[in-house]
């Protein structure tokens, strides 16, 4: 799916401090290529099909590289009651500007037998926790 992205170019000057390569100022909402994490929260998350499979919660980023390696999904509950959390390979969710969403290739079962935890739970504490997520989506481990 088409993200609508400007032509990719390099990002920055190699020890540069530029933090918008777009050249409009710092940003710390959104720009054409970057969002604030607080815009990302309660983002949807649908399947192929379209249909809603949760919103995101919100998401790990690797302490080391920097980058994004999970985005953890709310699923299921009522006013946050019953809700479970499901990590979600950031690689594999696909922005979908027709939805204003998240897509990920992946359907109710397989979201339903996914490793998961609860509000409040850190399972990442865990160091294996992260390898079972990848497994379980079959994605190359994330660190």
């Amino acid at each position: 799916m088409p993200t609508e992205l400007p032509n990719e170019r390099a990002i920055r000057p190699p020890g540069s401090l530029e933090l918008d390569p777009t050249g409009e100022g710092v940003a710390t909402d959104e720009t054409k290529r970057l969002i604030s994490s607080s815009k990302v929260a309660g983002t949807a998350v649908y399947d192929r099909a379209g249909d809603q499979l949760g919103t995101v919660d919100s998401f790990m980023v690797d302490k080391v590289s920097g980058q994004v390696a999970y985005a953890v999904m709310a699923f299921g509950g009522f006013l946050g009651l019953g809700e479970s959390h499901h990590p979600l390979p950031w690689r594999a969710l696909t922005y979908d500007v027709r939805l204003g969403g998240y897509v990920v290739d992946i359907d109710r079962d397989k979201l339903a037998s996914a490793p998961r935890h609860g509000a409040g739970e850190d399972p990442f504490a865990d160091d294996e926790y992260g390898a079972r997520v990848d497994a379980h989506y079959r994605t190359a481990p994330t660190s």
